[in-house]
């Protein structure tokens, strides 16, 4: 048996997002990609915002953009859609101040969506997400255990400390004491609950960027050799290419699944995929599939036939240096994977 889990960027449902679906729909934001999403076992996110009505604007620092969605209707969307997992270690967590990503914490453990990357401490803010992953979403024998550990460098300001509340900040770089100290203290803290597939989920790098830089190689490629199975990267707003390290795919960056964002006419912003990663029962990845999607009136849609081509190649392109190449099936990209088992470390 396969279990299916699925990967998004960036899910952003504030300001515009957050006016237009108190009008609609629970299903609206999703458009005709919703089918997709719940027909999969698991589905891991980075949440782009608060889920909250409280709180006044970060002005500590400058910040030139605050995202906050009404949990009234956010949470519902969430739910429907089948999201198991949110990583929260970006910079917006705190957008509206500690009141707010309490709120979110509340909201999201209220509706029993794991989460990782921030709490009310750092401690709180390194301990996994885990879930069990089972092929029909309801019965859990013989089901995998998933661990997600979540990190970023962005918006410093926004790390939680020994008592105050915010993100898993790490600076990105192997050779850092202070990095490899925390990230191995939370792989541990993973490992503890037995998973049979590990990810890290990375909000790092700067927006529009279209390739990695080495220091974020050669930093995923470490955590492999740590024992992640799968790098779930994402921040630049544009997807960048993939990576096989060791049998473990690095997604770079996954890009935008859902914002209300203006799209450069060049980098397609607007342009993505979902990424779906086949496991077999004892948490091989065998199959990383690359479905294409488009967000349109602060929603995510399946790609037009011209936009599903375009990030088909876009793609390859950003893929090839990485020694990376895809099969097709249809509109979806296919990327086979080793079939033996890795060795994790204990």
């Amino acid at each position: 048996m396969s279990h299916r889990i699925g990967f998004t960027g960036d899910v952003m449902l504030g300001r515009l997002v957050d006016d237009r679906q108190r009008r609609r729909s629970v299903d609206a934001v999703w458009r005709n990609v919703l089918e997709r999403l719940r027909d999969l076992d698991t589905l891991v996110i980075n949440l782009e915002c608060v889920l909250s009505t409280r709180g006044s604007e970060w002005r500590r620092t400058h910040r030139p953009f605050h995202f906050r969605a009404d949990p009234d209707w956010a949470v519902p969307v969430l739910e429907r859609a089948g999201i198991d997992v949110c990583a929260l270690a970006n910079n917006h967590v705190l957008d509206y101040e500690a009141v707010a990503l309490r709120d979110t914490l509340e909201n999201l453990d209220e509706a029993g969506i794991e989460r990782a990357g921030a709490g009310e401490t750092v401690d709180a803010a390194l301990e996994p997400a885990v879930v069990t992953v089972d092929g029909d979403r309801g019965d859990e024998t013989d089901g995998l255990e998933l661990a997600v550990v979540s990190f970023t460098d962005n918006t410093p300001e926004y790390a939680a400390d020994e008592e105050s509340p915010g993100t898993a900040w790490i600076e990105i770089d192997r050779d850092d004491e202070r990095t490899r100290t925390r990230v191995r203290e939370a792989l541990s803290r993973a490992r503890e609950t037995d998973p049979d597939l590990l990810v890290a989920s990375l909000h790092w790098g700067p927006n529009m960027v279209t390739e990695p830089p080495d220091s974020f190689r050669a930093f995923g490629r470490w955590l492999v050799e740590e024992g992640v199975d799968l790098i779930h990267g994402h921040s630049a707003h544009v997807f960048q290419g993939i990576e096989v390290y060791d049998g473990a795919p690095i997604i770079y960056d996954a890009g935008d699944f859902v914002d209300d964002y203006a799209v450069d006419d060049e980098l397609r912003n607007d342009r993505g995929f979902l990424f779906e990663l086949a496991v077999t029962e004892d948490g091989t990845p065998t199959e990383l599939r690359l479905h294409p999607t488009e967000i349109d009136g602060c929603a995510v849609h399946e790609a037009s036939p011209d936009a599903a081509r375009w990030a088909r190649d876009r793609m390859r392109e950003l893929s090839a240096p990485f020694g990376t190449a895809f099969d097709r099936d249809g509109e979806t990209l296919v990327l086979a994977l080793e079939s033996e088992p890795r060795t994790a470390l204990e």
